[in-house]
């Protein structure tokens, strides 16, 4: 028997200047999942998140989904606050009694790997530990979704691939309902439960990939036959997707489904 979805889209239509961003988006996501959006730049990832999280209202089509955390590209960290007073903001911005947010924010620095420095500034944190510390602002609001946008596209390489393997353990515990926004094939197949491939501008789904490889997916994972299998799979959708100018929703129509995909 399915699960309801916690997050869903319908035939979702978005134009600006009478531009088409999204075409016809169909997407379904269940609580406690990690679902990664993959696709070219400029295909309207960002713009799918905006109506997700109710930033902008869809032109056609239907959007449920509850109230979400949203971590953009950027940390964000604010440079005259402390970390711990960076955390809290949101929650702040809710309203929350101050000592309240920072107990509830504090409580999080162990798991986060951010234990004492609660009172440092961001200009003392390394690139990781910002996107940390941007991560923990963002769950710490206790919202049912969390929508990342790109949150490791600005780290090199060596301190994204641990972020990668951190995000998972700590995902592992708290199982979050995750959509993540990437660009980097090898760390959609690394975090995800399914990756979502989007078409050119206008968006639409053209493939939905569910990935049953086991847990946790670290180096002893990543450089398996099975996991590579996933990548080329995943590659060649991007790849196949024709240019805008020839993409038409009557020869190209969007997948409404995950499909397993075993290699």
């Amino acid at each position: 028997m399915t699960a309801r979805p916690v997050v869903d889209l319908r035939g979702v239509r978005k134009a600006f200047d009478g531009r088409s961003v999204l075409d016809g988006v169909d997407l379904s996501v269940e609580a406690g999942r990690f679902v990664s959006l993959l696709g070219p730049s400029g295909c309207g990832k960002s713009t799918l998140f905006s109506v997700i999280a109710g930033l902008d209202d869809a032109d056609a089509g239907s959007v449920t989904a509850p109230r979400c955390a949203y971590m953009p590209q950027k940390d964000l960290l604010f440079p005259w606050r402390t970390v711990l007073a960076n955390t809290t903001l949101g929650l702040e911005v809710q309203g929350v009694p101050a000592a309240q947010a920072r107990a509830a924010a504090n409580d999080l620095f162990p798991v986060f790997g951010l234990d004492g420095f609660q009172d440092a500034r961001p200009s003392a944190l390394s690139g990781g530990m910002r996107q940390r510390a941007a991560l923990l602002r963002t769950v710490v609001q206790g919202r049912e979704v969390i929508l990342l946008d790109e949150p490791f596209g600005a780290l090199d390489s060596i301190t994204r691939a641990a972020m990668q393997d951190w995000l998972e353990e700590v995902w592992q515990r708290y199982r979050w309902t995750v959509l993540m926004i990437t660009h980097d094939v090898r760390e959609a197949v690394h975090l995800s439960d399914r990756v979502v491939v989007l078409s050119p501008r206008p968006a639409r789904v053209v493939d939905d990939v569910t990935v049953s490889l086991p847990r946790p997916r670290g180096a002893d994972r990543v450089t398996t036959p099975e996991f590579a299998e996933y990548e080329r799979r995943l590659t060649a959708a991007l790849r196949a997707v024709p240019a805008p100018s020839e993409y038409s929703s009557s020869t190209h129509p969007g997948r409404t489904g995950p499909s397993r995909f075993a290699p």
